[in-house]
C-alpha cells in the first residue's frame, strides 16, 4: 500500500493582501465625491441635478454588474476576474483624472463603477474558500475592516482636499494607487477558486436585471428630489418593479440560475439577509442625516463635518475584526442583539438633537451608533453564508450585495423624503404663526434651520423604529452548526499532515 502526503494548505494570505489593497482603494472611490460634488459644480458649470449623475451614475453601474458577479465569479478564476476588474477601475480612474469636460469625467465614473463592482463579491467569496468556519468570523471581521472604514474617511479626505487641493487631487491619488493594485495583483495573486469554463450567461435573465435594479435604483435615487409621484420616479419603479418579478421567476425556472434563489431555502441566511438588509437602510439614515445636521443646522464647514464624523469611522473600523474573533467564539445572536441594542438607543438620542447640543455630545452618540453597526453586519451575514453549500457561495454573497445596494438607496430616497415632507409641513406652521412685516433674512434664516431640525428629528425617529424591528428579529438568530470544532493550536507541529491511499 502506497500513500501520497496532503499538505493542508495555510490561507493564501499575501494573495489576500493583494485583494485587500484592490479593494479598499475601490470602497474608498465610492464615498470621495459625495463632499466635493458642489466645488465640481461650479468648476465644470453644470447644475445640481446633472452633477449628481456622477453618484447616482455610479450606483445604477454598480447595481447593475453586483447580481451578474456570481456568474463571473464561477465562470472566471479568481486571479483573472481580479485582474480585470482591477483594469478597468485603473482606467476608469485615468479618464476622470484627465477629463477635459463633464461628459468623459460621468464616463470615467462609470468605468471605475464597473470593475469595482465586483470587487467586494470575489473578495468575499475568497474569503470563504480560504478559511475554516470556525476562523470565517476573524476573517470577515478584517475585512469589514476594509469594506467599512475605507468608504466611512472618505467624506473627510475629501473635505480636506476640497478645501485645501482643486478636486481633480480626488482622482489623481486615487490613480496610482490603483496602478499598485494592478501590478500586485498581476505579480502576486493565485487561484484559491476552481472555475466552470464551460458556464453559460443567460442573456435574459441579463436584461431584466439590468432593467428591473437599474429601474429601481434610479428611481429611488430620483425620489429624494422630485418626489415619489413624479413620473420620472414613477415609471421607473413599476418598470424595475415589474422586471425584478420577471428576474425571479426566471430564475427560478432555470437549471443554471444567474441568481440562484436556492439560498433563501436557508433560514439563517434568509434571516440574516433580512436583519441586514435593514440594518443597511438604518445605516444609511446616519450616514445621510448627521451630515445634514451638522452643515445645514449649525452652520459647520463641510471639512470640519467630515473631522467630527471621522471617530464613529474609526470605531467602526477598530471594532470589524474584534467584533470578528468574538463571532468565532460567541456566535452572532449575542453580538447582533447587543449592537442592535446600542443603535436603537443611540439613534433614539439623534432623534432629540437641538440646534444648541454639544459638539461632544454629537461625535458622541453619532460614535456610539456606528459602534453598535460594528457589531451587527458581518456577524450576522457571515453566519448566513455559513449555513450554504459551497457551490453557493457566489450566489449569497452576490444576493447579499445587491440587496445591500437597492436597500441602501432606498433607506436613502426614503428618509431623505421624510425629512423634506416634515421641514415643508413645519416651516408652513412657523411662517403662519410670524408676523409677515416682521420677516427679515435673520428669521428667515432661522425658520429654515428649525424646519429642517424637525424633519432631521423625525427622520430619526423612524429609523428608531427600523432598528426595533430588526432587534426583536435578532433574537431567531442561532449559531449555524459547521459541523467543526475549533482546532486547538500545536505546540510543535507545525504543519499537518494526513495520509491519503493511493
Amino acid at each position: 500500500m502506497t500513500s501520497k502526503i496532503h499538505v493542508e494548505n495555510k490561507p493564501p494570505y499575501v494573495m489576500l493582501a493583494v485583494l485587500f489593497v484592490g479593494a479598499f482603494v475601490s470602497f474608498l472611490n465610492n464615498s470621495l465625491l459625495n463632499v466635493a460634488l458642489p466645488s465640481m459644480m461650479e468648476d465644470l458649470r453644470v447644475d445640481y441635478a446633472t452633477i449628481q449623475w456622477l453618484a447616482t451614475g455610479y450606483m445604477l453601474v454598480s447595481g447593475i454588474l453586483i447580481p451578474a458577479s456570481a456568474f463571473l465569479i464561477i465562470r472566471f478564476t479568481n486571479r483573472q476576474l481580479f485582474i480585470a476588474a482591477m483594469a478597468i477601475f485603473t482606467l476608469g480612474t485615468a479618464m476622470a483624472a484627465f477629463a477635459p469636460n463633464f461628459s468623459i469625467l460621468l464616463a470615467g465614473r462609470m468605468v471605475q463603477a464597473a470593475g469595482s463592482s465586483v470587487m467586494g463579491p470575489l473578495l468575499m467569496n475568497v474569503m470563504l474558500v480560504s478559511f475554516p468556519p470556525h476562523k470565517r468570523g476573524t476573517a470577515m471581521g478584517v475585512f469589514g475592516l476594509v469594506m467599512i472604514t475605507a468608504p466611512a474617511i472618505g467624506p473627510t479626505l475629501s473635505g480636506y482636499i476640497v478645501e485645501y487641493y482643486h478636486w481633480r487631487f480626488l482622482f489623481e491619488m486615487i490613480l496610482p494607487l490603483a496602478v499598485i493594485s494592478l501590478v500586485l495583483a498581476i505579480w502576486k495573486s493565485e487561484n484559491v477558486m476552481e472555475s466552470n469554463k464551460n458556464a453559460t450567461m443567460d442573456y435574459w435573465s441579463v436584461v431584466l436585471s439590468t432593467i428591473g435594479f437599474g429601474g429601481l435604483l434610479y428611481g429611488v435615487s430620483m425620489a429624494g428630489g422630485l418626489g415619489w409621484t413624479s413620473p420620472l420616479v414613477l415609471i421607473p419603479l413599476l418598470a424595475g418593479g415589474i422586471a425584478v418579478i420577471l428576474f425571479i421567476i426566471r430564475q427560478l425556472n432555470l437549471q443554471l440560475p444567474v441568481l440562484d434563489l436556492r439560498t433563501f431555502h436557508y433560514p439563517m441566511f434568509t434571516l440574516a439577509f433580512i436583519i441586514a438588509v435593514i440594518n443597511v437602510m438604518a445605516m444609511f439614515s446616519g450616514m445621510i442625516l448627521t451630515p445634514v445636521y451638522i452643515q445645514e443646522v449649525r452652520g459647520i464647514s463641510p471639512l470640519h463635518s467630515g473631522l467630527m464624523l471621522l471617530p464613529g469611522a474609526i470605531v467602526m473600523g477598530i471594532m470589524s475584526p474584534i467584533t470578528g474573533r468574538l463571532f468565532d467564539r460567541y456566535g452572532p445572536k449575542a453580538l447582533s442583539i447587543s449592537g442592535l441594542a446600542i443603535t436603537a438607543v443611540a439613534t433614539y438620542l439623534l432623534s432629540h438633537l437641538q440646534q444648541d447640543s454639544s459638539y461632544a455630545y454629537i461625535i458622541f452618540i453619532y460614535t456610539l451608533r456606528m459602534f453598535g453597526m460594528s457589531m451587527v453586519s458581518m456577524p450576522i451575514i457571515t453566519n448566513g453564508l455559513n449555513e450554504l453549500p459551497k457551490e453557493l457561495y457566489p450566489h449569497g454573497t452576490a444576493v447579499n450585495n445587491t440587496a445591500q445596494q437597492v436597500a441602501g438607496a432606498i433607506g436613502t430616497a426614503i428618509f431623505v423624503t421624510i425629512m423634506n415632507k416634515v421641514a415643508l409641513s413645519e416651516g408652513a406652521r412657523l411662517i403662519g404663526k410670524t408676523d409677515p412685516q416682521a420677516v427679515s433674512e435673520a428669521v428667515k434664516t432661522s425658520i429654515e434651520q428649525q424646519s429642517l431640525l424637525a424633519g432631521i428629528q423625525y427622520s430619526f425617529f423612524i429609523a428608531f423604529i427600523v432598528n426595533i424591528v430588526a432587534l426583536v428579529l435578532a433574537f431567531f438568530v442561532k449559531r449555524v452548526d459547521t459541523g467543526h470544532k475549533p482546532i486547538q493550536k500545536a505546540k510543535t507541529i507545525h504543519k499537518k499532515v494526513k495520509q491519503v491511499p493511493n
